[in-house]
């Protein structure tokens, strides 16, 4: 196969390290800095699922769309930031073989919404979804290192159209190393990850801990509960379901498994602030406080969290 990844972050070079180690050619999308090191150093894998050396050769990395040749990808994966999911769109549309063409587009991305703004811009069929859960840190814009590892990648759809040419995709992803499989139910997967991060990623970035820090306050613990019951109240509300049938059941769950399977992770939106780098409040929190000002429900305890962390972002940008 012939797989175009647009977003050379962690994410995407994790990924595309699996592709590649399974045999597949890849084209990677990626800033300059990125690029220079890919086609210098080649890419590099290592922690979870074992080390991987791919030459320079075996990555085709370019700095913009307009620099790839005419070709059929057989999947178009998109690993950027969920902020950069409009723009990631309209430059992808703005390329005349790949607007044209057939191909799916595999969302990689972290958040609620990515898929409709994508469906704005390409037929519904044509847009898919992965459930990502794995962690990836970048310690070189050339080397990714496999820190944390949840649950397997799923991908599906999320417009009721058929999933099974998914198949070959996910089964170059685990062929390369990590684990990957293809649901017909990836939107009850996308707001278990939604329930997960939006409890978790807003307070561990704001009390700068990881994750597992949060889990031993009774006070922090109690902030996490009204969240997940925000969460789970809006994503009803808008007909959607996920894997446990009420809030109750699902937090057992988080607390007995979730959590201390991840008790030392740092969120990439804690390293982001850290980073001075814009955060993806807006896609979990934020849309979370955007159905709920939707469907008339009150989230009082998301909406703190988006203000906040508003606030660091802009506390931070005041220093520079």
């Amino acid at each position: 196969m012939k797989i175009l990844i647009y977003g050379a972050g962690a994410v995407g070079l994790g990924i595309a390290s699996c592709l590649i180690k399974t045999g597949h050619a890849v084209d990677v999308v990626g800033r300059a800095g990125t690029v220079e090191a890919l086609r210098r150093h080649g890419l590099t894998r290592s922690g979870l699922f074992g080390d991987f050396q791919a030459p320079p050769s075996a990555v085709g990395a370019v700095a913009s769309v307009h620099e790839l040749k005419d070709t059929t990808y057989d999947f178009i994966l998109v690993c950027t930031k969920s902020f950069d999911t409009g723009p990631a769109a309209r430059d992808l549309a703005s390329v005349a073989f790949i607007n044209n063409a057939r191909t799916p587009f595999v969302l990689c991305q972290n958040g609620w919404g990515n898929a409709e703004i994508f469906a704005d811009y390409f037929p519904q069929e044509r847009v898919k979804s992965a459930r990502v859960i794995t962690g990836f840190a970048r310690p070189e814009p050339h080397h990714v290192d496999i820190t944390v590892h949840a649950d397997t990648v799923h991908v599906g759809s999320l417009f009721q159209d058929g999933v099974s040419d998914l198949k070959p995709l996910s089964e170059a992803i685990e062929g390369g190393g990590l684990p990957c499989a293809v649901t017909a139910h990836i939107a009850r997967d996308l707001w278990a990850k939604m329930l997960y991060n939006c409890m978790l990623n807003g307070l561990s970035t704001l009390f700068d801990v990881p994750y597992g820090a949060l889990g031993e306050s009774p006070h922090t613990r109690r902030l996490m509960d009204a969240i997940a019951r925000e969460v789970f109240a809006v994503m009803q509300a808008a007909g959607h379901r996920t894997h446990w049938e009420s809030v109750d059941g699902y937090l057992d769950t988080f607390y007995k498994k979730q959590l201390p399977a991840t008790y030392q992770h740092i969120p990439s939106m804690l390293q982001d602030l850290r980073a001075g780098k814009r955060t993806e409040i807006d896609a979990l929190n934020g849309a979370v406080m955007r159905l709920g000002e939707q469907h008339r429900i009150p989230v009082p305890h998301n909406t703190q969290v988006y203000h906040l962390i508003r606030f660091a972002e802009a506390k931070r940008d005041l220093k520079k």
